[in-house]
């Protein structure tokens, strides 16, 4: 079983920056490959960044040069850098994994302004 808990979400003004945090549970975090997706109203929920287990990082085009996605495996945490902001950015964010199934954490809103 892995438990995933997303904190940081919040209201900023395009431009902006915040900081989103996924706590999992588990003694196995190091072995996991941890993603970031956002799901904006009315569309689906998309892949936003991904780390692997060895640190590899992958973005998807539209936050690349923005967003930064890093992990501390000695905190069992994978942490998403946005800056830059844009108003298109608004969504609820989402932490996932796989271990066997999928797990997903319950989500935290980001909303940018204009």
């Amino acid at each position: 079983q892995v438990q995933l808990v997303e904190s940081g979400g919040g209201l900023v003004q395009a431009g902006g920056s915040l900081r989103l945090s996924c706590a999992a549970s588990g003694s196995t975090f190091s072995l996991l490959s941890m993603d970031w997706y956002r799901q904006a109203p009315g569309q689906q929920r998309k892949l936003v960044a991904r780390i692997s287990s060895g640190g590899t990082t992958n973005y998807a085009d539209f936050v690349k040069g923005r967003f930064t996605i890093s992990r501390d495996n000695a905190k069992n945490t994978a942490d998403l850098q946005m800056n830059s902001l844009k108003p298109e950015d608004t969504a609820v964010y989402y932490c996932h994994t796989i271990r066997w199934r999928d797990y997903w954490g319950q989500g935290t809103q980001v909303t940018v302004s204009s």
